[in-house]
């Protein structure tokens, strides 16, 4: 239902994906919702005209990786320093987080962000190219080096990387 703010219209079509994102970045409910409302703030305040649907959705997932990669280079950050690790625990066994969705968060960024725009997203590899500013063979290679890593990770091996 489009509504007559385009920036609301915009928030219901990829609020979701921005928010998945920001999770697989962040690892924790309230930062992954804190940057993803700083991704929409950022639209707010600087308006945008997209070509389409998929060029808002780049561009909201771009923006939105930024901010959560300068969120964790930040000296200011501060993981849930208060709360006791067996809760921590428990709060993300409760949020449904699954043996591969843990081993994809422990990836290098590198990696994380080919697999998250291709495997969660849908987006091929030469559309993440475009997206992340490196080669379509580059994308392909760290798809192929993360699923080695991702597989070994989950038969229990262990991967120098």
């Amino acid at each position: 239902m489009a509504t007559s703010n385009p920036i609301a219209d915009i928030f219901s079509r990829h609020a979701q994906s921005v928010y998945r994102l920001c999770y697989s970045y962040l690892g924790s409910t309230a930062d992954a919702e804190d940057a993803t409302q700083a991704t929409f703030m950022k639209l707010v305040a600087n308006p945008r005209e997209f070509v389409n649907a998929e060029h808002e959705k780049a561009w909201l997932l771009t923006c939105a990786a930024n901010l959560c990669k300068d969120e964790l280079k930040s000296a200011r950050r501060t993981r849930s320093a208060d709360m006791p690790d067996e809760l921590v625990d428990r709060t993300a066994s409760a949020e449904g987080e699954s043996d591969l969705m843990a081993a994809v968060l422990a990836l290098p960024d590198i990696y994380k962000d080919c697999v998250y725009l291709h495997y969660y997203e849908g987006y091929k590899t030469d559309e993440i190219s475009v997206m992340t500013g490196t080669p379509p063979s580059t994308v392909r290679n760290r798809l192929a080096d993360a699923r080695k890593i991702l597989r070994s990770a989950l038969e229990g091996g262990h991967h120098d990387r």
